[in-house]
């Protein structure tokens, strides 16, 4: 995935087991879609909390922000209890929408990579994240790229 190009659109269950589509959610406003290798390990953690702590900023923006991972749904809805999230948290168990964008790897124990997307309301990228180290990045990065492209 490259910035300009088109988000694929795809469907998958949120913690709480609802079904999340994006283009259902690009319909109301901007997407920050970030990817993380595994729910409760301590980088994840940090990197979610930060995202959670700063949604006054991507409210503020119009932005939702959503997390998805290749944890199964009982875990997602775990790690959404303890961090207090209040945003949706995906499953991708089989990797296949972490393959569209680019955000996997060939590593059984954890798959996936860390990786953010911020997507306009068109399906559009305005910007990709791809930090393994600094959690706190991707959500700042994120808040700088939807106020400097002014997304929807």
């Amino acid at each position: 995935m490259n910035i300009g190009d088109t988000a694929p659109d795809f469907v998958l269950p949120d913690h709480l087991g609802r079904r999340w589509q994006l283009s259902e959610a690009l319909a109301v406003s901007p997407v920050v879609l970030f990817f993380y290798p595994g729910a409760m390990t301590i980088g994840c953690t940090a990197e979610t909390c930060h995202f959670r702590d700063l949604g006054a900023e991507f409210s503020a923006l119009g932005a939702t922000r959503v997390g998805v991972s290749a944890d199964p749904a009982n875990v997602q809805r775990e790690f959404a209890t303890r961090t207090s999230v209040d945003f949706p948290l995906l499953t991708d168990e089989d990797g296949f929408v972490g393959n569209l964008y680019g955000a996997r790897r060939n590593f059984a124990l954890r798959p996936g990579k860390r990786a953010t997307f911020v997507i306009a309301m068109d399906g559009g990228i305005r910007g990709i994240i791809t930090s393994e180290l600094r959690m706190q990045k991707h959500a700042d990065e994120a808040l700088d790229i939807l106020r400097a492209t002014s997304v929807p």
